[in-house]
């Protein structure tokens, strides 16, 4: 099937601001994002209680800069999002917190200017399923690499594949019961149709073998269920 290109990606966003403000309705189809956003935070905030610059990659509306602020007050915040109306809502919100400052990147990660050792910590938060190839995947991870500061953590929550059919086939029915429970069939055919058209997911083990080459010291696991985990790395 022939991807959604970043165009049709954003415009999907443009017109979901609303829904993505918030995070039970906004994340309502990833499997335990509640938990996945407080143990990446909490994670970060563990790793680096010394922080003062964070990069949330995706912001979306800043579900996931709101709840590290919460953890660590007064960051210098940057918040990239493809979606100019999402990083307005976000920038919105964010300013009205804790936020020493805060930057507004209307951008393709992939394409942002972003100044190597600028951050202590980076959140992804189901954002890098999107990526494509393997030649994208690697560029994307030695850029995260590059543009965090020694020490600095890199803390992701998204969508994984299995590497073995079988095995994905198999989560998929599972996850296919988990959405028509939370929202019924329609919704959860809906959800699947996104999924084929806009992502490209990678394993778990394939995203941690790949931290480790472009540089990282150390790689954790913090949960996985289903398709879904949240994870990370130190620099």
């Amino acid at each position: 099937m022939k991807k959604s290109t970043v165009e049709e990606i954003t415009e999907r966003f443009d017109n979901d601001v609303e829904r993505f403000s918030n995070l039970e309705t906004g994340q309502a189809s990833a499997v335990d994002a509640p938990l996945c956003l407080e143990l990446i935070t909490s994670a970060a905030a563990r790793l680096r209680p010394d922080a003062t610059a964070l990069l949330d990659i995706g912001a979306g509306a800043g579900n996931f800069t709101l709840r590290m602020l919460s953890r660590l007050p007064g960051l210098q915040c940057t918040l990239l999002d493809l979606s100019r109306p999402m990083l307005d809502r976000a920038v919105q919100r964010v300013s009205a917190s804790s936020a020493k400052s805060v930057i507004a990147i209307q951008s393709d990660f992939r394409d942002a200017a972003l100044a190597p050792e600028s951050y202590d910590i980076i959140l992804a938060g189901a954002v890098l399923h999107h990526l494509r190839d393997d030649a994208d995947w690697e560029r994307a991870f030695q850029k995260l690499f590059r543009i965090l500061r020694p020490g600095g953590c890199l803390l992701i929550s998204d969508l994984v594949a299995q590497d073995t059919e079988a095995l994905s086939q198999l989560i998929r029915e599972r996850y296919r019961a988990y959405l028509e429970n939370n929202g019924g069939a329609d919704y959860a055919a809906r959800v699947l149709e996104i999924v084929d058209q806009e992502d490209s997911p990678r394993s778990l083990p394939y995203q941690l073998e790949l931290m480790r080459r472009v540089g990282f010291r150390e790689v954790e696991v913090l949960h996985k269920n289903s398709c879904f985990a949240a994870f990370g790395g130190i620099k």
